[in-house]
């Protein structure tokens, strides 16, 4: 097939990008980013969202999977968002539309239900949607566009729900987007301070003398953060399920790993991979703590995820150490 990948340039959609070409398709990248990669059935178109980036990178295209969306939680990037993430969405949409193209997967977010507040655990696809974050609200908008072209184009159309997801060496990383402040004090410092948390900053600046710890993240009355951390690796072969099962048409699947890990255990397996002391910290906030069920991908389509959180810091802790490990971590 021919597959336009949005997004090629990020984590996921390097990947996966590597993943189609190795099985035999011709895809399109389509990134505002330039993807650092080249192959004679990869084409790379440089843009946003926006008619003219949409209708060329359409060209030919049997399948559409749209993983490119800007991510803040700062409040004055909420323009920014809708404009990446709801119009660029529907500029795509009627693209793929025009181009007859067969299927569109478009990447949502467990963002869309209040993962921080659910109704029932564990959070199914059935969980009532109430996003508590505008980057959640504009996957939502997404979300129901697909919907809408579904019903008036007849394409088909499959919405995944992400999980948290980032690459085993970004655990180690102190300075990574998502590791670094959710599992190192200082870098949770630096985000808190620019989100404007100033009383979780408060909270957290006796513990910081100068050298980076390791930080164990309670809400107000105690409860150890807890939450699923899904392995890129994991991501990409679910969105190919995705892409390819009959099954999938029409269909939301909630997508990653099957392990909620206490941040208190992942910090364990941190501790001993880095040797950095550890800091437990009792925030003045609700504690971030649920689970998502993946049973429908899993019965559906035949979704195995496979890598666990202490396969992912055992991984990255080999490839610091210039050791390949990963085909001793599959399991059948």
């Amino acid at each position: 097939m021919r597959i336009l990948v949005t997004g090629g340039a990020g984590r996921v959609g390097r990947r996966l990008i590597s993943a189609l070409l190795e099985r035999g398709d011709f895809v399109t990248s389509l990134d505002v980013a330039e993807l650092p990669m080249e192959h004679p059935r990869l084409t790379r178109v440089r843009g946003s969202f926006d008619d003219t980036a949409a209708a060329q990178a359409m060209e030919g295209v049997d399948a559409v999977i749209h993983i490119g969306a800007y991510m803040s939680w700062v409040a004055a990037d909420a323009r920014r968002l809708h404009d990446a993430n709801v119009t660029g969405t529907f500029v795509l949409l009627r693209a793929a539309a025009a181009a007859k193209v067969k299927r569109f997967v478009f990447a949502s977010s467990g963002e869309v239900y209040p993962e921080t507040a659910p109704q029932f655990q564990p959070i199914t696809e059935d969980h009532p949607t109430a996003p508590t974050s505008i980057y959640g609200v504009t996957k939502l908008l997404g979300e129901e566009m697909v919907a809408h072209f579904a019903r008036t184009t007849g394409i088909e159309t499959v919405v995944l729900r992400f999980s948290h997801t980032q690459d085993a060496s970004e655990l180690l990383d102190q300075n990574s987007f998502f590791s670094g402040p959710r599992f190192y004090l200082r870098a949770r410092i630096r985000q808190q301070t620019g989100f404007g948390n100033q009383a979780v900053v408060e909270a957290l600046r006796p513990y910081d003398d100068g050298t980076e710890k390791l930080l164990i993240s309670r809400g107000k009355d105690g409860t150890v953060f807890r939450m699923p951390i899904t392995d890129t690796r994991d991501l990409v072969s679910g969105i190919l399920l995705a892409l390819d099962h009959p099954a999938a048409a029409g269909r939301t699947f909630n997508l990653g790993t099957e392990e909620a890990i206490r941040f208190d255990e992942a910090v364990a397996h941190l501790h001993a991979a880095t040797g950095l002391p550890v800091v437990d910290v009792t925030l003045p906030i609700p504690a971030v703590n649920y689970v998502t069920s993946r049973r429908a991908a899993i019965e559906t389509l035949g979704y195995a995820p496979r890598w666990t959180f202490a396969a992912m810091v055992a991984d990255a802790t080999a490839e610091k150490l210039g050791v390949r490990v990963e085909s001793a971590l599959e399991a059948p």
